[in-house]
């Protein structure tokens, strides 16, 4: 079965669009018809478009934070009472309001169909199911427990949908107020500035440095700002595309983490995401060393998903899951002791979850503490450099009868 698009108009000249599922274009007109509607366009949809397509067709057909967790929990309601993949993803389909969302629904549910599972269906849609995802949904399918996987699941990303929302919400006055403030800066340089230092420059004398450094910024930004700008777009490029081979960027991922300040906001966010991926997983029965796999791939940081992958193949091997973390030695002391004790009393499961969520509620705190710091350190920083161009305007008045040979 394919997925195709419509366009079509009614007995009373409404138009209607919509995706339904059918074997071919010919069936798909008969079906509308079938509903008194009159075909306009019926074209398939892009989601088996070819591989030169592919990009575009991932873009298009990405969910927003909010509607993957709606369509994951209800996944999960409908498997858990019962309903099969196929049916469970054609329900959700039809009752979508959103024609993308809808034709991304029935794809997948086409794909599962023709014989595949769902998480082999959901690979073909990566900008919609993120790596930990698609990497969960295929461990509680090989273990029995998808509906359990698809709940932990939809809280997971509700939690990570609220904190991307809480960050972006407070820091959308400080980056408009940084983007704004220099931009005014930049256009006082190049407009407003060489033509006050003019008229000192006019008079003869010698400037103060900070008017000299003033002149000198203005004249830079006048003349190579452009070349500026290029550069850093073209080296943004090129560190792109340098991070896109496997080994560099598991190199810079380690830089990562013995960066001062960097390191503590990342050793914290991924050690939540292995922790509740990996409390998920355990909740869900699905067996350890698989667990600790999954959870390895739902890590973004490459190098501590290969450490991950070193405490997976160790305890594969019989040693316990607490010397395994402790010998990977890039957990926060607090999380590997957790792990420990839930080892040790025989509830791995309750623990990692509690341990998820204080890792969780520590990284809370570290990216308030950081926003918090956000707006005033702009603040200061662009108040500084109005200071510093204002000052360096003003000493030249002030010695403006020296400048003058002591007459004005």
């Amino acid at each position: 079965m394919a997925v195709f698009e419509y366009s079509a108009v009614d007995g009373a000249g409404r138009s209607h669009t919509g995706v339904l599922e059918a074997a071919n274009a010919a069936v798909a007109r008969s079906l509308l018809r079938d509903r008194e509607l009159l075909p306009v366009s019926v074209e398939p949809t892009a989601a088996r478009a070819p591989v030169a397509q592919k990009t575009r067709v991932f873009r298009r057909s990405a969910l927003d934070g909010r509607t993957l967790s709606l369509v994951t929990r209800q996944l999960s309601t409908l498997i858990g009472a019962g309903v099969s993949i196929e049916e469970a993803l054609a329900i959700l389909g039809k009752q979508t309001t959103r024609p993308r969302t809808a034709a991304l629904l029935l794809d997948i549910r086409s794909r599962v169909v023709e014989g595949a599972g769902l998480a082999q269906a959901l690979d073909g849609h990566p900008a919609a199911f993120p790596e930990y995802y698609r990497a969960s949904v295929s461990a509680g399918e090989q273990a029995g427990q998808l509906s359990e996987v698809l709940f932990h699941l939809a809280a997971s990303v509700e939690a990570r949908q609220k904190n991307r929302q809480t960050a972006t919400l407070a820091l959308i006055y400080p980056a408009l107020l940084a983007v704004v403030s220099t931009g005014i800066v930049i256009m006082l340089l190049i407009y407003v500035v060489p033509d006050i230092v003019r008229v000192f420059e006019a008079r003869g004398g010698d400037l103060p440095l900070p008017t000299r450094g003033l002149i000198a910024t203005s004249a830079f930004i006048t003349d190579w700002g452009w070349v500026v700008l290029i550069s850093l777009l073209g080296g943004g490029l090129a560190f792109r595309g340098w991070l896109s081979g496997a080994q560099n960027r598991l190199a810079f991922d380690r830089a990562k983490l013995r960066m001062p300040i960097i390191r503590t906001f990342v050793r914290q966010s991924n050690s939540a995401q292995f922790a509740g991926t990996l409390a998920t997983l355990v909740n869900s029965g699905v067996p350890l060393v698989e667990a600790l796999d999954t959870a390895a791939r739902a890590t973004p940081n490459r190098f501590m998903r290969a450490r991950i992958g070193e405490v997976a193949t160790r305890v594969r091997e019989g040693t316990s899951l607490r010397n395994s973390v402790a010998e990977a030695d890039v957990f926060p002391p607090m999380l590997t002791a957790m792990i420990a004790s839930g080892e040790a009393g025989r509830r791995l499961g309750p623990m990692l979850e509690r341990a998820a969520t204080d890792q969780q509620r520590e990284l809370d705190a570290l990216v308030t503490t950081l926003v918090s710091l956000v707006e005033p350190g702009v603040l200061l920083l662009m108040g500084g450099i109005v200071m510093l161009m204002v000052v360096s305007i003003l000493l030249p008045i002030v010695g403006l009868n020296d400048l003058a040979g002591g007459t004005l």
